[in-house]
């Protein structure tokens, strides 16, 4: 695990915003909320009130198909609990209901439905779009100006989701007094410690989104059924996930085209960025019927999935690559060959630009989680060179 040793000491100071008022306000919420779970138990059996943790067993899990970075445990009473990448873990309660005796305080508590949330990672707002469940989200760390998903861009235009700061430097007076029930983080989160532990110091739990560490692609696709459990939907979670996957089967029984594909984009510097081998991208290609190249790209375990090569090195990996696809969510959109080759002129010797076999990513890709299957069939259909297929995500050069 990332920054395992960070502790965050630092954190009372200004740029953590330990403030008085918001000490003050936190201890407010921890009292409200403290009460309330004093009445609580009027509308639980006395054995439910007086259940210890240390009793308690789950009896069933959810059966993850590809996802491992996640799981969930089932208990009785509609109780789950929800451990993230093996540390992190999250008892999730039904409306009312107190904790159990003796729970670890490693443990968080969550009231289902969450509600209020900040939403950090944009990953996830696709998942909650799918589920109809946005009016669970209450704060966003993108701005408006920042989604190409028109559902959240609209959400914020309309006041319905407020931006509440970037990771790295949250409102925490805006969060609190949104009464916010869970904060969603991105991996970034990792970078600054001090800023989770300001987060948990707040009364706030901290769910860190990892779903960019699953090995298979799909595994991403498999986090909406988390958030199936976090927003009340995970029937309608499971059967979004399942009619998405099957509609990859046919895609997935072929045989490989034979064919390489290289994605990438050219930095302000000249240099090429890439992906990993072991990239979920990398994996996509191949998952499609491809192979990605170049075959030397770095598979070291740290945190990116990208590395830069410089031009010469590309040229001799990916001149004879037969598909060349331009990832646009850094340099922006190319409409056509020539901005490609006007980046570097040896791309004209490159064999896909020679046979006009050059692809392009629109911006909204990444964003959209749930579109990672017609990605993958997106890419299916340029190395089957399939002239009537209407692509979701890709677009040829010209």
């Amino acid at each position: 695990m990332l920054c395992a040793g960070c502790t965050g000491k630092d954190a009372e100071g200004s740029s953590a915003g330990g403030s008085g008022e918001q000490t003050a306000a936190a201890d407010s919420r921890q009292n409200e909320a403290g009460s309330s779970t004093e009445t609580a138990p009027k509308t639980e059996t006395a054995a439910t009130a007086s259940r210890s943790w240390s009793n308690m067993s789950p009896v069933s899990s959810m059966d993850l198909l590809y996802a491992d970075q996640f799981s969930v445990d089932y208990y009785e009473n509609d109780i789950s609990l929800i451990t993230i990448g093996d540390t992190d873990q999250f008892l999730l309660l039904p409306e009312g209901m107190s904790a159990p005796v003796g729970l670890p305080d490693s443990i968080k508590i969550l009231q289902k439905p969450v509600k209020n949330i900040y939403l950090v990672a944009t990953s996830a707002m696709d998942d909650f779009i799918h589920l109809d469940a946005m009016d669970l989200i209450a704060l966003s760390g993108t701005k408006d100006t920042g989604w190409y998903l028109p559902e959240a861009k609209t959400a914020m235009e309309e006041g319905k989701i407020a931006y509440a700061g970037k990771y790295s430097a949250p409102d925490y007076e805006k969060i609190l007094s949104s009464d916010c029930g869970l904060a969603v983080e991105s991996t970034m989160i990792y970078h600054t410690p001090e800023v989770k532990e300001q987060l948990e110091r707040l009364g706030i739990p901290v769910l860190v989104e990892r779903s960019s560490y699953e090995g298979h692609p799909l595994g991403r696709m498999e986090w909406i059924r988390l958030y199936g459990v976090l927003t009340g939907k995970e029937a309608e979670a499971e059967q979004i996930f399942r009619e998405n996957v099957d509609a990859l089967s046919d895609v997935l029984d072929m045989e490989p085209s034979g064919k390489t594909a290289a994605f990438f984009y050219v930095t302000n510097s000249g240099s090429v960025n890439v992906r990993k081998n072991g990239d979920y991208i990398a994996k996509m290609i191949a998952l499609a019927g491809g192979t990605y190249i170049p075959g030397n790209a770095g598979s070291d375990e740290n945190a990116l999935s990208t590395m830069n090569m410089d031009f010469e090195s590309f040229y001799a990996a990916a001149k004879d690559a037969d598909v060349l696809i331009y990832n646009s969510t850094i340099d922006g959109e190319l409409t056509a060959i020539d901005e490609l080759c006007a980046k570097n002129q040896l791309f004209a010797d490159f064999k896909a630009v020679k046979e006009g076999n050059v692809w392009c990513t629109g911006k909204n890709m990444f964003q959209e989680t749930m579109g990672l299957g017609d990605m993958i069939r997106d890419m299916n259909a340029v190395f089957a060179d399939d002239t009537e297929y209407s692509f979701t995500y890709l677009h040829q050069l010209k």
